[in-house]
């Protein structure tokens, strides 16, 4: 039986960013993953960095202005982190934080983002609001419909197929040991520890053990699952969501593009292509009305068309582009749409860290977990994101 300071759930962006933070500072880590790394929504996403509060999330009626101001805080902490992350990984990422625009066309998108942009400069986030003159001259591409943008010039976008290999890379040098095609089916507690029993096609043992003084629950769209087996309902909500793909062009869009009112992000990568996507859902499979877990989100091709149709709206010379590829993946939302970071009450050194824009702030969630399994205390209060908040 092998044992640990800290058993990791999930081989995905948070997963692997938590296990380098927290053998960094001296703990000893397994990471079980139930497929490969990077295998889930952390590196099937666009790759976008949005700072700015997001159009879904600042027209929420559910959140008030403290926690509005408490996003702003964190953004500009992962803003920080991101910055320095290529230095501390040492690896490119190929990370560009060069600026973004999320872009208005109509009377009500730019007062949404007048009063936007008052409450992100009062929290200290540097956001600039452009006129149709202004706008027109930093991103000539745009078309003649986008009458203002909001510029936050930390935005940016990363290679989602690196940055998750990276985290993992560096958490095996300080001696993770990292499970693959590792099942978990069972989790209990006994004699002061947990114990996580699990299956692999890694090995020819049926089952198997592994003793933890502590476990991370990074599992994304099954962290659920993974919940119910300590009998703690996590409400979260699996969401299959659709990116797109063009052919290569030479570089021309030095932003990422998102929208105040419709469902739009839009960036340029390394390679030339342009990356499309926003929000647009892709089909989960069910049965008998529960989602199947082991099954891949179906890609729409509505969804597909009505996505394009916005991007082709904003920057018209998309229209003369071929499109090479669409995929989906799943993510994980709480009803809040905020993430869910902390310990779960009834389960003392059972700790859950998913949901909420993971891959823009899976570094920084990574980051402040760690610090609350190993110090019991954070650099930024996770009251806000607690998984008692549901019970």
């Amino acid at each position: 039986m092998q044992k640990y300071d800290v058993a990791v759930i999930g081989g995905g962006l948070i997963g692997c960013a938590s296990a380098y933070y927290l053998s960094k500072s001296g703990a000893s880590v397994a990471l079980i993953e139930a497929g490969q790394i990077n295998q889930g929504a952390s590196g099937q996403n666009a790759g976008s960095l949005h700072f700015q509060l997001e159009q879904r999330f600042f027209n929420s009626k559910e959140h008030g202005a403290g926690i509005l101001a408490e996003q702003i805080v964190l953004a500009q902490i992962a803003i920080e982190q991101w910055r320095g992350l290529e230095e501390e990984l040492n690896c490119d990422l190929e990370l560009l934080l060069d600026g973004g625009f999320m872009v208005a066309e109509t009377a009500d998108d730019i007062k949404r983002l007048e009063e936007k942009s008052k409450i992100e400069n009062s929290q200290g986030l540097n956001v600039h609001l452009l006129g149709h003159e202004e706008i027109h001259k930093l991103a000539p591409y745009l078309g003649p419909s986008v009458e203002a943008a909001l510029f936050c010039p930390d935005e940016g976008h990363c290679n989602p197929r690196l940055l998750t290999p990276a985290f993992a890379k560096r958490a095996q040098a300080l001696d993770t040991d990292i499970l693959t095609n590792t099942k978990v089916k069972g989790i209990h507690f006994q004699q002061g520890k947990w114990q996580i029993e699990f299956t692999s096609n890694q090995s020819r043992d049926k089952k198997k053990l592994v003793t933890t003084n502590a476990i991370l629950n990074t599992a994304g769209a099954w962290a659920g699952e993974i919940g119910m087996m300590v009998d703690f309902n996590l409400p979260l909500q699996p969401l299959g969501l659709i990116m797109n793909v063009t052919e290569k062009v030479p570089p021309f869009v030095n932003h990422l593009i998102q929208h105040a009112g419709r469902r739009l992000s839009m960036k340029q990568v390394d390679d030339g292509n342009l990356l499309i996507g926003g929000g647009w859902p892709a089909k989960l499979q069910q049965k008998d009305g529960l989602w199947l877990s082991d099954k891949p989100a179906l890609v729409s091709t509505d969804a597909i068309r009505n996505n394009l149709r916005v991007a082709t709206d904003i920057a018209p010379f998309i229209k003369d582009l071929n499109l090479i590829r669409s995929w989906s993946g799943i993510i994980a939302i709480a009803p809040d749409q905020l993430p869910v970071l902390g310990e779960i009450p009834h389960a003392p050194g059972f700790y859950v860290a998913t949901g909420g824009n993971g891959f823009t702030y899976g570094p920084t969630y990574a980051h402040l977990i760690s610090e609350l399994i190993l110090n019991g205390s954070t650099s930024f209060p996770l009251e806000p994101y607690a998984p008692n908040r549901f019970s």
